[in-house]
């Protein structure tokens, strides 16, 4: 017996073996038929693809405000005019968020601004505005880089126009940045404003009591020590109400779990107890023992205290006012323009070679396994056949049927 014949196992029919050089065969015998395709697909691709215009594509860089942006003449203003002005640095300013201005760039108030600017719904077209947003959004794409940094890119057959257009939502973008800057900085100047009134009030009627005093008792001046601790008792009544109204300006915008509330709270909870422990007797509205002071002279101090804490009172939100008007008198945005879009020189698409190379392959691809389909039903038996010719039969009764 013969151990070279092949076993049930390893046994292969020569039917299913696949011979390249009999597909081959069948390529080189229907190559007319793929040429003809091919052929027919790159005059249609070619055709196609110089019938589609010529789109330019128009960049703008823009650098939104870092977060030390207000470095300089404002942030040492700020310093020297105390904690609330603090706050004022860090809160009229929409800081350096990429993310921030990417929100305030893609916002349906931008982009309704830019078409009625550019009458867009007109160029572009369509009937609603919610189709002209949608249209806007397809021709013009917003992408941050990890520097930081925001690009704009509009789409537009007209290069002129695509510049414009980049160019108009930088425009638009500053505009509605300085509006919120400037609607905040205007919240907290009225703020201050009313508060400061209050304050201006309560100094007139604490200079007019002083004047009453003296007139009516001569000028009574007290000893250095009650002089001394009438300016401590001052000093952290004017630093308890700096913050009470740093706290109210907070409780505006946050709740009372944020960490700069709580932080806020306990710094008035610490004065408050310093305040109590230099009154005495945890009263905060009595001079500290001071010895045998006469009645008057005990008069006299708790006027001049009230004189002081108003004076100093005064100054602080004066200062704070100050700088809430000058904040709010800032007419442009610091966003800085990189680049301003230009109208390109050359297309940016379609790319039409890309698109003919791509529909020749695939035609050709297509092509192919058509000819091969066409090859296994010339070879099929009588009988397939006939199966064939019953399913095209079928099938086309039923379209016929459908129509």
């Amino acid at each position: 017996m013969n151990n070279n014949s092949p076993t049930p196992e390893n046994y292969q029919s020569p039917e299913d073996e696949i011979n390249l050089l009999e597909l081959l065969q069948v390529i080189v015998k229907r190559k007319a038929t793929i040429l003809k395709i091919c052929t027919v697909a790159v005059i249609l691709s070619v055709c196609y693809a110089l019938s589609m215009k010529n789109i330019y594509t128009a960049s703008a860089k823009i650098l939104p405000p870092q977060k030390d942006s207000g470095a300089g003449g404002l942030s040492a203003l700020l310093s020297q005019a105390g904690g609330l002005a603090g706050l004022a640095a860090g809160g009229m300013s929409l800081g350096g968020s990429t993310d921030l201005y990417m929100g305030i760039i893609k916002s349906r108030s931008v982009a309704d601004a830019v078409i009625k600017k550019l009458d867009l719904q007109r160029e572009f077209k369509t009937k609603t505005a919610d189709e002209t947003r949608k249209k806007l959004e397809s021709v013009v794409k917003v992408k941050a880089g990890k520097d930081g940094i925001i690009t704009i890119d509009a789409d537009s057959p007209d290069p002129k126009k695509a510049a414009v257009l980049a160019n108009t939502f930088v425009e638009e973008l500053g505009r509605r940045s300085v509006q919120l800057n400037l609607s905040k900085a205007g919240a907290e100047r009225v703020f201050l404003e009313k508060r400061l009134e209050v304050v201006k009030q309560d100094l007139q009627s604490a200079e007019e009591s002083m004047k009453q005093f003296q007139e009516k008792y001569k000028t009574f001046k007290a000893d250095s020590q009650a002089t001394a601790a009438i300016e401590g008792i001052a000093r952290l009544k004017a630093e308890i109400v700096t913050k009470e109204v740093q706290l109210a300006s907070l409780r505006n915008s946050m709740t009372d779990e944020s960490n700069d509330v709580k932080t806020i709270q306990a710094a008035l909870t610490k004065l408050k107890n310093q305040l109590g422990g230099m009154a005495g007797g945890g009263k905060m509205d009595v001079i500290p023992s001071m010895g045998n002071v006469p009645t008057l002279g005990v008069e006299y101090v708790r006027k001049l205290r009230d004189l002081k804490i108003q004076e100093a009172l005064f100054e602080q939100l004066t200062k704070q006012y100050e700088v809430a008007k000058l904040t709010e008198a800032k007419d442009s945005s610091s966003l800085q323009i990189l680049d301003d879009a230009v109208a390109p020189a050359r297309k940016s698409k379609p790319k039409r070679l890309i698109i003919v190379l791509l529909t020749t392959a695939t035609a050709f691809f297509a092509s192919v396994f058509i000819v091969f389909f066409q090859e296994y039903l010339s070879k099929l038996s009588p009988a397939d056949a006939v199966m064939v010719r019953n399913l095209k039969k079928s099938l086309f009764s039923f379209r016929g049927s459908i129509e």
